[in-house]
């Protein structure tokens, strides 16, 4: 063992020896892993080795997706046997509710490359002969879907990036690390210190101890899973014996397990209730390879459950018991990327699917760390998505634990999960309690999502067919009130920096594509972009007194402080300070949010007074504060950005004098229909990565005259080569399901792109969609096709912008 390398690997299980294999095979040679005891101690060596592709998440899905790949092709690679069992996967279903499920997802496995089939009860039974199938409604298929064995995969991995020149050491055990000023790393082992350039940790059941290391909370804990394997079962022997193919991994949703076959035996995996954390204040001293002790009676309700589905498993005996560790995280998606607020330190942590994350997890990684970018949209996995509130012991435990049991819910895509809530609020919650919200939470911050009539029970109704939820009807309304008189929306969540010195006015325009605003009180929307053109982060930057105000999305704190401090000046000319915390913000908006205004300052509101697109620090109800002519929803409106302490003071004011106007509370879902209707772009659903800001049309916020910034290079040569996406704006013929992102656009037969976000836009009267398809399908008028829930529905081309395309309400 060297004592320096340019990159330390953290952990030798399948996911650090993945992500040791990229770096290795992408030519950065110069690297080592390290593991504390034996490779694929921890969760590898116990796991089911099972490869799920079904995912809702667009980019885990296609991490997956390059995992099971990449597994096929490993042993003729290394030499090293992987044990692969292309048998296919069965989903099962008992309902129609269920089957939708599959179909939403199925629009995401289209758009991503992954066969699918929808089958019947006939077809399941020729799959599964021992399956009952008489309640069954359908299945969902994926050919491609199987298993391997967990330690050969790993193995072959360690091969792989041997031979590429990586280097692997076990019993190396990490004591602590710590950076040094000119930003390398000191590992230090229990075989000698280790100076590198970067540090990735894949440390599995120990990610919070290691995180620790290096001052992160990280919230990854340990659950307890269960599976056990049968003893020969006889039915299952004369079916081997007759030369019949492995039967497909079944999974019944309905009754929360999966079941395989393992020789002549089965194996069942429950997802049961009760499933408790494991190691919340550490893992015990020289843990590696051992299990937990078994707690058969937590899965009797899905044994009885398997067993009424196959009879030949009632009879069975157990063989073998395993309860073991698997690491997982609140939302149940991996953390793949870097870590927040330190440089050259990155995370490939709580993988509770590990086998099958592993492989896409450590192409991505390798990719972000030596090309400055991964190639596909990572904000599902990205490590900075949750908040210091989503990290304590309690909110874990309880998170942690509620993601385990609800591997096999239906994953709707409102879906409000209610542990550990309230984790974040503001000081008007108990107001908008009051108001009879019904609260959603993003990035830990309660957020009104709509409002329910008062003797109403708050609460968001579930379904695909987004027509038929308790809210629909009422968001309509709220809508309604916004676009004819005026509404009142918190967005207090935001995201907020203050960059200040005489560097800000360099550091900035250089770091996004669009000017800066050189008056005071001007405002700009500006863009960070990777190295390749795509949108890393979106700031609302406002020009006020001595300093530059950037506001972005409540759920890019922590990533887009990482964006700003990545290219902070150390020289002590910038100075970057995260406000977030310290200012709320409400958000006035509709027709006559000006009257409102007025009579609760002495600030002028009109059109010379107050232009478009600037501030101004102005009094409102006696309260100091910086108004903004901006917003989200394209009214004429203000969003008011003030010291948070006043906040319940201002909200007050503004709802007594807006009872006169007629104003209306409204939510997120409002928001988000009336933000489509004027063909705005989301940043982490319309904007990311994955594309370029030209592909995303908007190139009015480039400015390509400026001498520097991020992405430059590449977008010149994406307007020289031209540009292979063009994004557009939807109507959908369709009366029940609206689009909501992730469903495949066909043209002619053929898919030529996907839907990144859409919803009814209630005040326009159409089903809407935003879209990237192949250049030479945005012609407006074209005729194309869209799938959802499994049909193709009619769709056209519209212009941008279908409610007030000329931005007359917002310059009113």
């Amino acid at each position: 063992m060297k004592s320096h390398y340019r990159v330390v690997v953290v952990g030798g299980g399948v996911v650090g020896s993945s992500t040791l294999y990229h770096l290795a095979k992408m030519g950065w040679n110069d690297v080592v892993l390290l593991e504390k005891i034996e490779y694929t101690s921890g969760s590898t060596w116990h796991a089911a080795g099972l490869l799920p592709l079904f995912n809702m998440s667009y980019s885990v899905g296609k991490i997956h997706k390059y995992s099971v790949d990449l597994y096929q092709t490993l042993e003729a690679e290394t030499g090293q046997h992987v044990s692969f069992h292309k048998t296919g996967n069965l989903r099962l279903a008992r309902n129609q509710e269920r089957m939708d499920e599959y179909k939403r997802y199925c629009g995401t496995a289209s758009t991503i490359g992954v066969p699918f089939e929808m089958i019947g009860p006939a077809e399941i039974k020729k799959l599964w002969p021992f399956a009952k199938v008489d309640d069954l409604v359908g299945a969902l298929y994926h050919p491609d879907d199987g298993h391997v064995a967990p330690v050969d995969v790993t193995m072959a991995l360690l091969k792989g990036a041997r031979a590429n020149g990586a280097e692997t050491y076990s019993e190396v055990e990490v004591t602590t690390m710590a950076q040094k000023p000119n930003d390398e790393w000191v590992v230090c082992t229990n075989k000698g210190d280790i100076t590198c350039d970067v540090v990735v940790s894949c440390t599995g059941n120990y990610a919070r101890e290691t995180g620790r290391m290096v001052g992160l909370e990280l919230p990854v804990v340990p659950v307890e899973h269960q599976f056990f394997v049968t003893g020969p079962i006889p039915e299952l022997v004369e079916y081997n014996r007759s030369g019949n193919p492995e039967m497909a991994v079944l999974r019944e949703s309905d009754a929360s397990y999966y079941m395989r076959q393992e020789a002549d035996g089965l194996i069942l995996g429950p997802y049961e209730k009760g499933a408790p954390c494991w190691a919340l204040d550490g893992v015990p001293e020289g843990f590696g390879q051992e299990l937990l002790p078994p707690d058969l009676e937590r899965l009797e309700p899905h044994i009885i459950a398997a067993g009424k589905r196959v009879p030949i498993f009632e009879t069975a005996g157990i063989k073998d018991h395993i309860n073991g560790p698997i690491p997982y995280t609140p939302d149940g998606n991996p953390m793949v990327g870097p870590a927040w607020g330190l440089r050259n330190f990155w995370l490939s942590e709580g993988h509770s699917f590990g086998i099958t994350a592993a492989g896409g997890s450590g192409k991505h990684i390798a990719e972000w760390i030596i090309e400055g970018s991964p190639s596909i949209d990572m904000l599902g996995v990205d490590p900075r998505r949750f908040s210091a509130a989503q990290s304590t012991r309690d909110f874990i435990k309880a998170k942690n634990e509620e993601c385990y049991e609800h591997v096999f819910v239906i994953h709707y895509d409102f879906e409000e999960r209610p542990a550990a809530r309230p984790a974040k609020t503001s000081p008007i919650y108990d107001r908008h309690k009051a108001l009879n919200a019904a609260f959603g939470q993003r990035y830990g911050w309660e957020r009104p999502n709509w409002f329910t009539q008062q003797g109403t029970a708050p609460f968001n109704e579930y379904s695909f067919h987004t027509r038929r939820t308790n809210w629909f009807e009422t968001v309509g309304q709220e809508v309604k009130a916004v676009r004819e008189k005026v509404g009142l929306l918190d967005l207090t969540p935001f995201t907020k920096h203050e960059i200040s010195g005489p560097g800000a006015e360099d550091y900035l325009n250089k770091m996004i594509a669009n000017r800066l605003p050189s008056k005071q009180g001007g405002t700009v929307l500006g863009h960070a972009l990777t190295y390749s053109g795509g949108v890393e982060s979106e700031f609302t930057i406002t020009h006020d007194g001595d300093m530059f105000y950037a506001v972005s999305s409540g759920a890019a704190e922590r990533h887009d402080h990482d964006v700003l401090l990545r290219t902070l000046p150390r020289d002590g000319t910038v100075t970057l300070k995260n406000t977030t915390l310290d200012h709320g913000t409400l958000v006035v908006c509709g027709p006559r949010s000006r009257d409102l205004l007025s009579k609760i300052t002495d600030a002028d509101l009109s059109n010379d007074g107050f232009p478009w697109l600037t501030s101004q620090r102005i009094t409102v109800a006696g309260i100091p504060l910086l108004a903004l002519r901006v917003n989200f929803v394209g009214e004429l409106g203000w969003e008011l950005h003030h010291p948070i302490d006043q906040q319940v003071q201002l909200f007050d004011a503004i709802v007594e004098t807006g009872e006169a106007f007629g104003l209306k509370h409204f939510g997120m879902y409002a928001m988000e229909s009336m933000r489509i209707e004027k063909s705005y772009r989301m940043w982490g659903t319309d904007l990311t990565r994955e594309y370029s800001i030209l592909e995303a049309g908007l190139s009015r916020f480039v400015r390509f005259k400026k001498d520097e910034f991020v992405g430059k290079d590449a977008l010149v040569n994406q307007k020289d080569t031209g540009i292979p996406q063009e994004f557009v704006t939807l109507e959908i013929d369709v009366t029940d399901g609206d689009a909501m992102g992730s469903e495949p656009i066909f043209r002619k037969g053929t898919m030529i792109g996907r839907a990144t976000s859409g919803c009814f836009g209630h005040s326009v009267g159409k089903s809407l969609a935003l879209a990237y398809v192949q250049t030479g399908n945005g012609d407006i008028g074209t005729e194309l096709e869209i799938e959802i829930l499994g049909e193709r529905r009619l769709a056209h081309v519209i212009p941008e912008s279908p409610c007030d395309p000329e931005n007359e309400k917002l310059r009113a």
